[in-house]
């Protein structure tokens, strides 16, 4: 019971950290365009995170259930995978790195059951095909693998071809009424951004706190709780049925990432606002509108992909459409390399916390 505890309290941690680490990343454009001051795009990030974080939960529903051996994933095993999440997101935070807090989150996971089965793969979910369309199949390959290649593309290419439209039909357009005009848009691009977020990122440890307490259902660590704490209970899901998350699971994540959201996180914002390609509000405009549009239907689909990787995409793509000279290839490519590290770091990490606490006695 203890262990489960610690579990939720590692994993509101890491929604915490989350909330100025990612919500910074969704931010970074309307203070970057000077539409908003950080501490009103802080507060509006926090309202539509929490907002976002109520509708629907079919992210949460994939860590909690279409990734790993759910078996294998107890409080111990789910505790390391954690802590590797929490710190590579606060080593990349400190550097000013935008990398993926979804894949650092994954990547400590898989990393942290591969060690609990003594490094036997097939505990992790690797690809179940749907019968009906290819975007609905599960495991890492359908819900982790192609989206984390397929969304930075959309975003990019998404940056550009709408940036591109907006330079065409604005061509004509005086420069103040266009900056006056997308300041005011830029609200709503900013707000879409948030909810986005929120149905993505905010669902990640909604899952693995659902994850802890069916394993400790299952367990029977929960046959003897008095009637008050009885909502701890979770069943495991039937055969092909999702997980139910419960509101207070929801809750409980919702404000902690808003917590954490009202923290900010500068040195990130600095990085994608400001030293990856200059913008105004139209830009901002265009990235927030197709970075949203990225997470949302990923997050329909139940695709924990990365806000990092939305969100810069679609920046490097409206700097890609104001011309190769305006983006600054140097900031790119630290990006690309935090990136290409975060899943194999924070698997790593998980892997030895998990065989140092077998040698401890710890994990069984």
């Amino acid at each position: 019971m203890l262990l489960i505890l610690f579990v939720i309290i590692a994993a509101l941690v890491f929604t915490y950290i989350n909330g100025f680490h990612d919500t910074a990343n969704s931010i970074a454009t309307v203070v970057a365009t000077k539409v908003l001051s950080p501490r009103q795009a802080v507060m509006l990030a926090a309202v539509t995170n929490l907002i976002g974080a109520f509708l629907g939960t079919a992210v949460a529903t994939t860590i909690a259930s279409g990734l790993v051996d759910p078996k294998v994933a107890t409080s111990e095993v789910l505790i390391c995978a954690l802590l590797a999440a929490i710190f590579w997101n606060l080593l990349t935070w400190w550097f000013g790195m935008p990398a993926s807090s979804s894949h650092a989150l994954v990547g400590g996971l898989c990393g942290a059951c591969l060690a609990a089965a003594h490094n036997n793969w097939n505990v992790m979910v690797w690809s179940i095909p749907s019968h009906e369309h290819w975007w609905l199949g599960k495991g890492l390959l359908w819900k982790v693998v192609v989206p984390m290649i397929s969304s930075p593309i959309c975003g990019l290419v998404g940056g550009f071809l709408v940036m591109g439209m907006l330079y065409f039909l604005l061509r004509n357009w005086r420069p103040t009424t266009v900056n006056r005009t997308f300041g005011i848009l830029q609200l709503g691009s900013s707000s879409f951004m948030g909810i986005s977020h929120g149905m993505n990122d905010a669902q990640k440890t909604m899952g693995i706190i659902a994850l802890a307490l069916v394993a400790g259902t299952s367990g029977g660590l929960f046959d003897h709780l008095p009637g008050w704490l009885s909502f701890l209970r979770t069943a495991p899901p039937g055969a092909n049925q999702p997980l139910t998350i419960a509101a207070w699971i929801k809750a409980l994540c919702a404000l902690t990432m808003c917590a954490g959201t009202a923290v900010g996180g500068w040195r990130i914002i600095k990085t994608l606002g400001h030293k990856m390609v200059r913008l105004h509000p139209v830009h901002g405009f265009a990235a927030e509108t197709t970075a949203a549009t990225v997470l949302i239907t990923a997050a329909h689909f139940g695709m924990p992909v990365s806000t990092t990787h939305a969100v810069s995409t679609s920046i490097m793509g409206v700097g890609c459409a104001k011309g190769l000279n305006h983006l600054k290839l140097e900031v790119v490519e630290r990006i690309v390399w935090a990136w290409i590290l975060t899943l194999p770091i924070t698997g790593g990490a998980a892997y030895l916390l998990v065989r140092a606490a077998q040698m401890a006695g710890w994990i069984p």
